[in-house]
């Protein structure tokens, strides 16, 4: 955004003409730049389709030439998001084919933009309105926003299900990060009450236990818990949230910033989080439990390592301080608020008739959060890969490997 202003400055005239002052008309040019948009010019994706529409479409520019994307890599991504624990029945309808439509050549990208094309096998294009308001949903803002009565518009594209072209999106950025030796793992650590204690394992024993588990756990001998709580809010006709966690191994030091707002890593991360649909809270390392304690219980001392350079002793930070990385592993989690569609429904208000009403039962999932963990992951891949071209910048992968050795990192 641009803003012009002309100001009139007065200054003493010549001397070789009469009079004391003149004037002088100056046209100043500010430019506005919104706090959270960085990095367009190197990596951005954006997205476009609605729930029942007949597809979704991804479009990533920014990938660097050069970099292998197996087809498998998307089909994974998609895969896991439709097939995590607590769905609804629409997820046996899809099969999230795909088709990848520009920018990858013999399984590597060329460095143009990359389209990506998922079909939708339920598309509905005949859903009636939407008159009634369902709380918890994009549904009342949307219809006082765009001054209608009928939320259907708003609904369809404020679904979750445009979360799919984000994996999309997501699975090409983790292709980008893993050929730099950086590598991104999400996992559901609570679902309702059922929380997950926690172990300390490998990537490689991390990635096998999640395999395992029907809700994307790294303890799937507590999937028997998760399946009873879910099934007993089923049968209430209510719905359960969750927390799912993040985490990145590989990174360098120094990926983000601390010079301008926009640069902060830490808050880049907490953007994209939140902007998944029932996020509801994000945190870094220790997050919200460090409040409540002393500084000297916080902070990461730093310690000499056995390689002869420096490490810290913990981790509380997650991996971040003042808006960079620091080299250690990187830790967000994110609270995900139960699926506001009940089988119960509560009170709204039809919009046409100014009447109480109740919500409207639509097919829902009765627990987002498995789901929403695929999605957390791919959002935090894509960050983080932002975040690396942004450091490393290269037209081809070979040229942001080689200045990222220049750098020192790994």
């Amino acid at each position: 955004m641009s803003l012009a202003v002309t100001v009139t400055i007065y200054e003493p005239a010549p001397p070789t003409t009469s009079g004391g002052l003149r004037s002088v008309m100056v046209t100043v040019t500010a430019r506005h730049n919104p706090p959270f948009v960085t990095c367009t010019d190197m990596l951005n994706y954006r997205t476009a389709g609605e729930s029942h529409g007949k597809a979704l479409v991804t479009i990533v520019e920014g990938l660097p030439a050069r970099v292998p994307v197996p087809e498998s890599a998307v089909a994974d991504m998609l895969s896991r998001r439709r097939r995590a624990g607590g769905r609804s029945r629409r997820m046996s309808m899809e099969d999230d084919s795909f088709e990848i439509l520009s920018g990858v050549r013999r399984g590597l990208t060329t460095g143009s933009p990359v389209a990506i094309i998922i079909r939708n096998r339920d598309n509905r294009s005949s859903l009636g309105p939407l008159h009634v308001p369902r709380p918890g949903h994009a549904d009342l803002a949307g219809m006082l926003k765009y001054g209608t009565d009928d939320a259907r518009d708003v609904a369809e594209r404020a679904s979750a299900r445009e979360t799919a072209a984000r994996c999309a999106a997501g699975a090409l950025a983790a292709c980008l990060l893993a050929e730099m030796d950086m590598h991104v793992f999400g996992h559901v650590v609570a679902i309702g009450r059922v929380r997950q204690s926690r172990r300390r394992l490998t990537l490689e024993q991390a990635l096998r236990l999640r395999s395992l588990s029907r809700f994307c756990t790294v303890r799937p001998e507590a999937d028997g818990a998760v399946a009873k709580a879910i099934a007993r809010a089923a049968a209430r006709g209510d719905t359960l949230g969750g927390v799912f966690e993040v985490k990145a191994v590989g990174l360098p030091p120094g990926l983000g910033g601390c010079m301008t707002a926009s640069g902060r890593l830490d808050a880049r991360l907490a953007a994209a989080l939140m902007a998944i649909p029932s996020v509801k809270g994000v945190e870094v390392g220790g997050g919200f439990a460090l409040a409540a304690l002393p500084g000297s219980r916080v902070h990461d001392e730093i310690v000499l390592s056995d390689e002869g350079g420096v490490a810290r002793s913990t981790n509380r930070s997650g991996g971040i301080e003042g808006g960079m990385t620091n080299g250690e592993m990187l830790v967000v989690r994110a609270a995900v608020k139960p699926v506001p569609t009940l089988g119960k429904p509560l009170r709204s208000v039809d919009m046409r008739t100014m009447k109480p009403s109740r919500a409207p039962v639509e097919r829902a999932d009765v627990c987002a959060a498995p789901a929403a963990s695929v999605v957390g992951e791919a959002a935090v891949a894509f960050e983080l890969a932002r975040a690396a071209r942004e450091r490393f910048g290269g037209d081809t992968l070979k040229q942001m490997q080689a200045a990222m050795r220049r750098s020192g990192g790994p």
